[in-house]
């Protein structure tokens, strides 16, 4: 590794960018793929999960929105992640940063809505993560 690309990767700043844009990498790829890959299970626990809600109706546009953002800002974090290192600047991992946050919230507001309030809560963390890579990678 070339020494002006190592000094970059270990910027205090810089590191803490890549960091964080790999977790979101981590948890968005691994839940947008779990959804791909067994959508049929997820279908059946969120159409019981959201039975008794105003929503109940809505499950299978929900679920293919949610896995549709959550691989796309997957892909962006982890695209983002490679210019980071490579030294090209934060604007991809920063709009995965957003995507991810918007996912969180529309989630939030599902677990809300069907009275999941431990579940939304749990959430929490998420967007606290969410929020603070979008104010790390838009420096």
């Amino acid at each position: 590794m070339p020494t002006q690309l190592l000094e970059t990767v270990l910027d205090p700043w810089t590191c803490a960018q890549i960091l964080t844009s790999a977790m979101l990498a981590i948890c968005f790829l691994q839940s947008g793929i779990d959804k791909v890959v067994d959508f049929k299970g997820n279908l059946a626990w969120l159409t019981g999960h959201f039975a008794k809600s105003p929503l109940r109706g809505q499950v299978v546009p929900m679920l293919v929105v949610i896995t549709v953002l959550e691989c796309a800002a997957g892909a962006m974090c982890t695209a983002g992640v490679v210019q980071l290192v490579m030294g090209s600047g934060p604007k991809v991992a920063l709009w995965g940063a957003q995507l991810a946050a918007l996912n969180i919230v529309m989630l939030f507001f599902g677990q809300r809505v069907a009275k999941d309030y431990a579940g939304a809560a749990t959430l929490a963390n998420y967007f606290v993560l969410c929020a603070g890579a979008i104010l790390l990678l838009a420096r």
